[in-house]
């Protein structure tokens, strides 16, 4: 078995990336040993994926074993993502990562999609502390903002910090009282200012303690979208930070930036569903610092190839059996891939780029089209980070459609106008050709997105739509082959996260006529779809994975429109 773990880990670090310091953080650090800190982040239930929990306990042994401190943290989206949450409402994942002896975890904004209440409960599950310096109700802190863990003579704090964009990315409604006022916030502002006063006043009151390290721990990401909240923003806002492990925005990227007074500072990110176990290490000779992601692309999972058995391997089987025979049941076939993923093109790294949420695919058409379909609607809208997983050619078991729509959300059926759709479109692509999980993926109309012309959307201090300050980038909005008329009353089926509940910052439909309300599950629509209209069989007009021409980027004025300037 030892073998078989240093394999693994050899493995893991020839996939690696590092960032390292180029100085001695001090000549005596206190340390008897190296310190790790092992962090995940976005597992998303993706328990069993990549190394799994099975093979990040082989690594943290084998770290611990090598002679080192070792502790375990997690950075949040860790309840949500597949069937083993959704069907236990985050249960399963919580009393999971007490088996693994996780010692501190933040809330992702994924932490809140099974209702505020029900996440406070699986806070009290969990053996270990949940931290945030900026999670607050009515300004008061739920969480402690940081913990001190104490290695040898060196005390090391870890402060919790999540993305404000966390109350349009999970659902709005959650967070606010029966009246519809926010009272659960994350000191959100249009201008940082009040995250950065939140960090610094927690990294000021650790070193204060003694904390001769400071570790955030943060749900931030690198996403245009999160601005100003984005771990850059924080970094050269604030001092006194050490290193910043980060996620939400499922990147590896590995970065060394200065903060607002020219200390180096380190970013480490370790991507998503287990693909990645980000490490710090902090040198017992010279305290120097050094950050990296061991990584695991393989589509085998890392613990079945390498045949590795511990203390997890039981908990995960026990875990998962009863789950997979509900699961493997066969619904539906398909000819053809469906895709949120580039099919053809990866990024500097040979990952995937995820163009559900800056482009139309086939899998969102098909997603759209079910909507469409089951609801008789005149219009179809399904927001881009509600279609999570592809769909391979071949069987598709309600598993594979529950990883889909993870997210529990159900049907509605309201009446808006036409200058209602064209917000919420101009709003949908306010980011392209950035990621917005808010993208619009459509049926019953089509539309251009001039990609030449800025966005003008306008947005309060908790990123929820407010107006269109100046020329539409969305253009030529027809539907069922005619204009869209501003003016005229259609009917448009999505779900209540979007219609109901403002999720991802839709504020153009509060207030309207719902016709259908909530009346039946996002993955059961698409089941009911597929099994039903299309008889059980996905066919060759979904074979395009780039969809069929309904969303269309134009990058460059047209001829008449540069003339006439």
């Amino acid at each position: 078995m030892k073998k078989q773990l240093v394999m693994l880990l050899g493995l893991a670090m020839i996939f690696g990336t590092t960032a390292m310091a180029e100085e001695p953080a001090s000549e005596s650090t206190g340390l008897n040993q190296d310190l790790v800190v092992l962090f995940t982040s976005d597992v998303h239930c993706g328990v069993d994926q990549g190394f799994g929990y099975v093979g990040l306990q082989a690594v943290k042994e084998q770290m611990e074993a090598a002679g080192n401190h070792v502790i375990l943290v997690d950075d949040g989206d860790s309840i949500q993502g597949e069937p083993l949450g959704t069907l236990t409402t985050g249960e399963e994942s919580i009393e999971l990562m007490n088996d693994m002896g996780y010692e501190i975890a933040i809330p992702g904004n994924h932490e809140f999609d099974y209702g505020m209440d029900r996440f406070l409960e699986l806070a009290e599950m969990a053996e270990f502390p949940y931290i945030s310096c900026n999670f607050n109700k009515e300004g008061e802190l739920i969480f402690d903002p940081y913990v001190i863990k104490e290695f040898d003579e060196v005390k090391v704090a870890f402060v919790g910090v999540t993305t404000p964009k966390t109350l349009t990315t999970s659902t709005p409604k959650y967070f606010k009282d029966e009246e519809g006022n926010f009272i659960y916030g994350f000191c959100q502002d249009e201008t940082g200012e009040g995250v950065y006063n939140a960090v610094q006043t927690a990294v000021d009151d650790a070193r204060a303690e003694g904390a001769d390290y400071v570790f955030i721990m943060g749900h931030m990401g690198n996403e245009a979208e999160c601005e100003p909240w984005t771990y850059a923003d924080v970094i050269r806002n604030t001092s006194g930070i050490d290193v910043f492990l980060d996620g939400h925005s499922h990147d590896m990227d590995q970065v060394v930036m200065q903060d607002k007074d020219g200390k180096d500072v380190y970013r480490s990110a370790c991507g998503t569903k287990m693909q990645g176990i980000g490490y710090a290490r902090i040198s017992a000779e010279d305290g120097s610092i050094e950050t990296g992601v061991y990584t695991w692309n393989n589509d085998v999972p890392a613990p079945e190839l390498m045949g590795i058995s511990n203390s997890m391997s039981k908990e995960m089987e026990e875990a998962t059996t009863e789950l997979d025979e509900a699961l493997s049941e066969v619904v539906a076939k398909t000819a053809v891939d469906l895709v949120i993923n580039d099919p053809e093109v990866r990024d500097g790294d040979g990952n995937p780029i995820r163009i559900i949420r800056m482009a139309e695919t086939n899998l969102g058409d098909l997603c759209a089209d079910a909507y469409l379909d089951q609801s008789g609607a005149d219009i179809a809208f399904v927001n881009g980070g509600g279609i999570r997983v592809d769909i391979p050619a071949g069987d598709i078991t309600l598993g594979d459609i529950l990883k889909v729509h993870p997210f529990g959300n159900s049907m509605c059926v309201i009446e808006v106008t036409g200058q209602q759709i064209l917000d919420a479109l101009e709003w949908g692509a306010h980011a392209v050709p950035g990621e917005n999980g808010g993208f619009l993926q459509v049926a019953g109309l089509t539309y251009e997105i001039h990609t030449y012309i800025d966005s003008s959307c306008t947005q309060d201090e908790n990123t929820l739509f407010t107006g269109v300050d100046g020329e539409y980038r969305v253009k030529n909005v027809m539907v069922g082959g005619e204009p869209l008329d501003l003016e005229k009353t259609y009917t448009l089926a999505s779900h209540n996260y979007m219609l109901k509940n403002q999720g991802d910052g839709y504020t153009m439909f509060s207030g309207c006529n719902i016709l259908q309300d909530e009346v039946k599950l996002d993955n059961q629509v698409l089941i009911d779809y597929i099994t039903g209209t299309l008889g059980g069989v996905i066919g060759e007009e979904y074979a395009d994975p780039y969809g069929q021409g309904r969303i269309i980027a134009v990058d460059e004025a047209p001829a008449a429109e540069t003339e006439t300037e």
